[in-house]
């Protein structure tokens, strides 16, 4: 089946009789056992909710898995996450990473004794793993400067050496890439960004083939208790319906924009990885960067991305503010970039927005 139509019809769990063409939603915390020992399958809805159920079998549909799991927000699906990981274990992660997810490997999970190394390339993930490596943690395109790297590659090399490939593909969703696919053992997703795609929600989403994995993860995620909503699961599961269609119109728009950046001569570089809806760019200089950031109407001056509404986010002060100056620097994080998430406006108006913005310089 297309994955057009997964996204509209999601999977084949059914949990009414009504003939109700949108998923119920299942408020109940407890459920009633029919006897002693028996159960429908569902107990209590921190370790499994109807409505839950439904967005976690549609997610792993997507990405090509067998088992998913929904949080009640990306940061907590990467806690869980690092849950599978002792005292003395080392990660390899890409260099250039989300900065929520640099402050929980540095002031949470090395506090626990899980030690790090970070690689920008190949060569660098092959020499950084050790006998104590236990996985490599990828994002694809980096947040925010736009890196890839080749998944199938990587699953290689962690396949080879026995490591864990966990890949967070919150940029460009099942709809562009899915890492499973590739030789990937985990894909973790911020569903707060494209696939809820309203800004109205946070979640967080696992997804994993192995039996296994699935096991150990929902033991963790049962104990911890960070389970998603079962309404938030509903507009999560709402947003999915429409993410074909989303991606393919904010790809469209921001190559538009990219084309238009990159005749600024204000702008000094434009980072695009080729696909999906974020950008980032510098401009020459830190005024510049807030005069842009001040003046923009259209486009809302704020922190996520990938909903409906176009963002643009000042990295350094905002998604990597807990990250040294120097750690953030020598990643091209300064003063000068900005990030734009693309969302569902005209670009004509996009553009005259930027266009304006940019004029208010002279």
């Amino acid at each position: 089946m297309d994955i057009q139509t997964i996204c509209v019809h999601g999977c084949d769990k059914h949990y009414d009789t009504t003939g109700a063409v949108a998923v119920p939603i299942f408020a109940s915390a407890t459920f009633a056992h029919p006897g002693v020992g028996q159960s429908t399958g569902f107990d209590y809805s921190r370790s499994l909710n109807p409505t839950r159920e439904y967005l976690e079998h549609t997610i792993a549909k997507l990405e090509g898995g067998n088992h998913a799991l929904a949080f009640s927000s990306g940061m907590a699906a990467t806690t869980v996450l690092m849950e599978l990981f002792e005292p003395g274990n080392h990660i390899v992660a890409s260099d250039d990473l989300y900065g929520g997810t640099y402050r929980l490997f540095s002031n949470i999970s090395q506090k626990n004794g899980i030690k790090f190394s970070y690689a920008d390339s190949l060569e660098g993930i092959k020499s950084a793993i050790t006998p104590s490596t236990k996985a490599v943690f990828l994002e694809t395109p980096t947040n925010p400067m736009m890196r890839t790297t080749d998944i199938a590659e990587v699953a290689k090399i962690t396949q080879e050496r026995g490591v864990l490939l966990i890949v967070d593909n919150t940029f460009l969703t099942p709809y562009f890439q899915r890492p499973l696919t590739m030789g990937a053992d985990i894909v973790l997703h911020s569903g707060t960004k494209y696939l809820g795609g309203h800004n109205d929600t946070l979640a967080g989403l696992l997804v994993v083939k192995s039996d296994a994995l699935n096991e150990r993860l929902h033991f963790i995620a049962k104990t911890i208790g960070a389970c998603l909503s079962p309404f938030d699961s509903f507009l999560i599961i709402r947003g999915i319906k429409t993410l074909a269609i989303r991606m393919e119109r904010e790809q469209e728009t921001a190559k538009a924009l990219v084309q238009w950046l990159e005749g600024k001569n204000k702008v000094a570089k434009v980072y695009y990885c080729g696909m999906g809806g974020m950008i980032s760019f510098s401009v020459k200089d830190e005024q510049t960067a807030i005069k842009i950031l001040e003046k923009v109407k259209v486009i809302k001056y704020a922190e996520s991305l990938g909903g409906v509404e176009s963002l643009i986010t000042y990295p350094m002060l905002q998604t990597h503010a807990d990250m040294p100056e120097s750690e953030r620097n020598a990643r091209g994080i300064d003063s000068r970039l900005l990030r734009l998430s693309v969302g569902l406006e005209s670009v004509k108006d996009l553009i005259a927005d930027l266009e304006q913005a940019f004029g208010s310089l002279a």
